[in-house]
């Protein structure tokens, strides 16, 4: 069968291509491009050629690519000046994939279940001159409040004790030059980019100082900066201070740069809808009471939460495109994508397919729900990516959304100052978040019925009506190109799976007993990646 190049969007301008259009509202762009040509569509950025692909099948020929093909590195260029030279997309693969596994034990498993209580315990402290009833620019606080967070659990005491205000600014500096010029011109002496590469000079700087510190002291905390002071790459070399700052930076990235915008449009999208709102409050309600310890496992059982969150991400991703450059020629259905071009996939597009989610401009958490599972299809739902390259943090983000409204829905009552169209995205950024000013009013709290007893009658009596089950089989199947070893499956089923310290998952038991369903369901469940499927027999 004879394979054509994609459809192209007409209306090109000579030099500038569609980059204008683009810029923009590259949202409103790649629409319009999915409308009027499909699932695959050709434009171009100045002298770049993109292809746009969008849909489950095409977002999942885009992710499941090998990087042989489909290169992440060569595409993101833009996080070079950020990151550093030779650090994470500007290093070889094979140096690249020992990087990105310096940093995967700080958002492992294990660790992540000390999270719950300091994020809880950082909102608590921003709001604690909050008084009675007040108004805030919601972004704003977010922001400051995700660096704390991040700072605090990812990069440890110095930072986020000694060099919080600083860091904050320098940070802001980098995330600024995350511009669409960077994509193709990344290092043009404009203003943005001078003060992203003094920030990244500064950062540097701290991150050398605190290493020589640090080396005087005979005890050592453990946080993954010290994680990878003590990393050695498979040659047994030690990272440089270099590569050290920009890997702190690419870990903040992960747990930050993307959850501020979310965290402020969930609580929009809550005060829009006071139904929904008043049931992730009596839901937070009967899991923590008013004074209710913050746990992560508690956390879990927030499930009207967690679907806001979801719901929030589908509506408002903050990565509104994805990039990769074509090594080899990329063949879908019958299209073929040549060498040398760029390819793109596009959650906010994909998450409005009305085949997939009905009524997508609708605000719906009930979508998750198990009887209706909107989101069921394979790469429908990619709000953090998909496949090998899918955001590693993910499962941080989530926990850290939760704990931060674990606490303010409990405190406070929220509403929008302006009229509620008035909050509306920012397409002029890369990261995508609601424009500023985005200002809430506050006020605090009566005293919270505890309930708590009621819902963990409830959830024991779920569980013990599944129980109640007859299985004849259970089969475990892992996606080991999905897995990243996050070692959740682990934890929740150490009987199950085994995740040495590379990473690396082994499967004991692909045909566990019944005892263990419930186990195992609980690893496919909360696995960050979707890798496990638990099939089961009745």
């Amino acid at each position: 069968m004879t394979q054509k190049a994609p459809p192209k969007v007409p209306g090109a301008w000579p030099l500038l291509g569609h980059m204008l259009k683009f810029g923009k509202n590259p949202f409103r762009f790649m629409m319009e491009l999915r409308n009027n040509l499909g699932e695959i569509g050709e434009f171009r950025m100045f002298h770049q050629k993109m292809v746009l692909m969008t849909g489950p099948e095409a977002n999942e020929a885009f992710f499941r690519a090998p990087d042989e093909q489909l290169d992440q590195s060569a595409a993101y260029k833009i996080m070079t000046p950020i990151f550093g030279k030779g650090v994470v997309f500007d290093a070889p693969q094979h140096k690249k994939d020992q990087q990105l596994k310096m940093l995967m034990p700080v958002l492992r498993d294990k660790p992540m279940r000390t999270y719950a209580q300091v994020i809880a315990g950082e909102v608590e402290e921003m709001t604690r001159d909050w008084g009675e009833q007040g108004e805030i620019d919601l972004l704003a606080f977010m922001k400051q409040l995700t660096i704390y967070t991040s700072s605090h659990c990812l990069l440890g005491h110095e930072f986020r004790y000694e060099l919080n205000e600083e860091f904050s600014r320098i940070y802001h500096d980098l995330e600024k030059g995350i511009n669409p010029l960077a994509f193709v011109f990344p290092y043009l002496p404009l203003p943005v980019f001078r003060r992203r590469d003094k920030a990244r000079v500064r950062i540097e700087e701290l991150v050398t100082e605190i290493i020589a510190k640090r080396a005087k002291k005979s005890s050592k905390p453990e946080d993954a900066f010290q994680m990878l002071i003590d990393a050695r790459y498979d040659d047994g070399s030690k990272l440089s201070a270099h590569e050290i700052t920009g890997m702190l930076v690419g870990a903040i990235f992960a747990g930050h740069h993307t959850t501020a915008g979310t965290a402020a449009w969930v609580l929009i999208e809550l005060s829009k809808r006071p139904d929904i709102l008043k049931s992730v409050i009596d839901e937070l309600d009967d899991l923590f009471g008013e004074a209710g310890e913050v746990t992560f496992q508690e956390l879990r059982k927030a499930e009207k939460l967690e679907n806001v969150i979801k719901e929030t991400l589908r509506l408002h991703p903050p990565l509104i495109f994805l990039i990769r450059k074509v090594m080899k020629d990329l063949h879908f259905k019958d299209y073929v994508i040549k060498a040398g071009k760029y390819v793109c996939t596009s959650p906010r597009v994909s998450h409005r397919i009305p085949e997939i989610f009905p009524n997508p401009e609708v605000f719906d958490p009930d979508r998750y729900n198990p009887d209706r599972q909107e989101d069921k299809i394979p790469f429908s739902w990619i709000a953090f990516g998909g496949g090998r390259h899918k955001c590693s943090g993910n499962a941080f983000a989530m926990l850290q959304i939760k704990a931060i409204f674990s606490f303010l829905l409990r405190k406070y009552t929220f509403e929008l100052v302006s009229p509620p169209e008035a909050y509306q995205d920012d397409f002029e950024q890369m990261v995508v978040q609601p424009k500023e000013p985005c200002l809430v009013r506050y006020r605090k709290r009566e005293a919270v019925v505890e309930n708590a007893t009621e819902q963990k009658l409830a959830m024991e009596k779920k569980t013990d009506q599944r129980q109640e089950e007859v299985i004849q089989s259970i089969q475990v199947k892992v996606d080991y190109d999905l897995c990243q070893g996050h070692a959740t499956c682990m934890t929740e089923a150490p009987e199950i799976f085994q995740v040495d310290k590379k990473g690396i998952l082994t499967v004991l038991q692909e045909n566990p007993p019944q005892e263990l369903l419930e186990k195992a369901k609980m690893a496919e469940k909360y696995c960050p990646t979707k890798a496990i499927k638990i099939i089961t027999k009745k």
